[in-house]
């Protein structure tokens, strides 16, 4: 690989690592815009390299956010299978869809989640009382040091959509966090900061399934995953910091604006307005 090319990979995988952790995303939506508009990386190969690149930011940062006790580890357990089902459909999708379709479902989703983020409000318990639910938990804000304990609402309509949010990261290598997070803040009750670190503490696990169907289809190359997942892996280390110093609504502000940006890029890319 081209040692300019090889930089840039490193560069824009550096940054979704820090964008990716922070939101609980992975930094698909990022790696990939950069990877194919950027770049010039065909999106199929990017799609490969960027699930790559998530299981490196899950296991960066899932761990501190675990340590922290943000982490609901009994909810993403329960959430997980049903991801790892989609993720094994949607690489297989992948491998058959063209490139305008990818690309043009990619921004929908995005454009879909960046709505339930703005529009929805963040409904959650918060309090120093009891967790009533077996799947309730609380954790001590990082940035107000105060107790935030809630309920976990919805798990069938949480459980589909974990499966959608598989299925969209087989398929546009993107992690399921996208889908993840807005699902598991305003369906389920899971405050922003819980529900952005349940997600990373998932999304290595969905990108895996994935992962090894585009491998066994040769769709991953090695030098390229090799590089994003290096750049992503040191940017996650950075993410939980950053996130721990921001309020939760404007955390969800900046979740949005940024799905909303990415998605008015993938789709000039989809109709050849962007070369």
């Amino acid at each position: 690989m081209d040692p300019v090319l090889a930089l840039g990979v490193i560069i824009g995988a550096v940054l979704a690592g820090v964008v990716g952790s922070m939101f609980g995303i992975g930094g698909g939506m990022i790696i990939i815009p950069i990877l194919t508009i950027a770049l010039g990386i065909p999106m199929k190969e990017a799609i490969g390299a960027s699930l790559i690149g998530v299981i490196a930011s899950s296991t960066g940062a899932a761990s501190r956010y675990v340590g922290e006790g943000m982490v609901n580890i009994r909810l993403g357990m329960i959430m997980e299978p049903a991801t790892a089902v989609g993720s094994i459909i949607g690489a297989y999708l992948a491998i058959y869809f063209d490139q305008f379709v990818l690309s043009a479902v990619f921004a929908a989703v995005l454009v879909y989640s960046s709505y339930y983020m703005l529009r929805r409000p963040e409904v959650t318990i918060d309090s120093k009382g009891k967790c009533y639910d077996y799947l309730a938990c609380a954790y001590n804000d990082p940035r107000s040091g105060e107790e935030v304990s809630y309920e976990v609402r919805n798990l069938g309509k949480g459980l589909v959509a974990s499966f959608a949010a598989g299925n969209m990261s087989g398929m546009l290598g993107i992690g399921g966090g996208i889908v993840k997070v807005p699902t598991m803040n305003v369906w389920m009750g899971v405050p922003i900061r819980a529900a952005t670190a349940t997600s990373n503490f998932m999304i290595g696990v969905t990108a895996l399934a994935g992962a090894a169907v585009l491998y066994t289809n040769g769709l991953i190359s090695p030098v390229l995953a090799a590089l994003v997942a290096v750049g992503v892996f040191a940017g996650a280390t950075v993410g939980p910091r950053l996130s721990g110093r921001i309020a939760g609504p404007t955390l969800r502000r900046y979740f949005a604006v940024i799905m909303l940006a990415v998605a008015a890029i993938m789709v000039l890319k989809a109709l050849g307005v962007m070369p």
